[in-house]
């Protein structure tokens, strides 16, 4: 096994309605393989299966059938305890929407990770998400309600969170997709930095060519078909 292969799919298959009627497979044969710092952008038209993907890949769902390897783990056969465990560690996400709980501050938005895998708060909880809150160049507003902030810098804190648990993987679904030009390059650069600086894997879902255009390669998927 190669230790630098974070993610791969075997021939993964996704069916909804299994046994109805109305039963649909989405994805049909996914087989792709990125290694560690591999930075990998993800288009297609709407309806082709990229957020299935994802969700595959984020173990927020399961396949129909395939393999799929994290970090060297088969996941396939972990039940939802194990699952929780290896996502919570291994994967941060960035979605279109920051999901920040906008009556929290945006140091304690990127603590909140790390406080559901401890239990409670300590101060070396606090030192990291102050640490990855300057990272994201947000420290003047690191007490600011997330509420209260701008739509780049909420997306920036997203980051901040994805990062609390050192993930080996970033997956990024249209992160920039809110967002006005300035801010939308802003948000990429940053992860691009993520990625150089710490050898994160990012898959990032965009339907933007000029910033696909910046990733190390790009995949397409269509009618639940991928192509490079």
């Amino acid at each position: 096994m190669d230790n630098n292969i974070v993610i791969q799919l075997h021939d993964v298959r996704k069916a909804f309605n299994i046994g109805t009627p109305f039963e649909t497979e989405v994805l049909h044969g996914i087989n792709l393989t990125l290694h560690r710092g591999d930075f990998c952008a993800v288009m297609g038209p709407s309806g082709s299966g990229k957020s299935t993907l994802l969700n595959i890949v984020g173990l927020l769902d399961r396949p129909t059938a395939g393999t799929l390897l994290i970090s060297s783990e088969e996941t396939t056969t972990l039940d939802d305890k194990e699952l929780t465990r290896l996502r919570g560690h291994t994967i941060g996400f960035v979605f279109q929407y920051h999901h920040l709980i906008t009556a929290f501050t945006a140091l304690e938005n990127v603590m909140i990770p790390m406080l559901g895998a401890a239990g409670f708060p300590n101060r070396q909880m606090r030192e990291r998400a102050e640490q990855l809150i300057e990272s994201v160049g947000l420290t003047p507003w690191k007490d600011n309600l997330a509420g209260n902030m701008s739509g780049g810098q909420q997306q920036r804190v997203a980051i901040a969170r994805a990062l609390a648990m050192s993930p080996a993987v970033l997956l990024a679904d249209e992160p920039t997709g809110n967002l006005d030009t300035k801010s939308a390059d802003a948000v990429f650069a940053l992860l691009r930095k993520v990625n150089q600086e710490h050898g994160t894997t990012i898959l990032f879902v965009t339907h933007n060519p000029s910033l696909a255009e910046l990733c190390d390669k790009t995949i397409q998927v269509i009618d639940g078909l991928l192509t490079e």
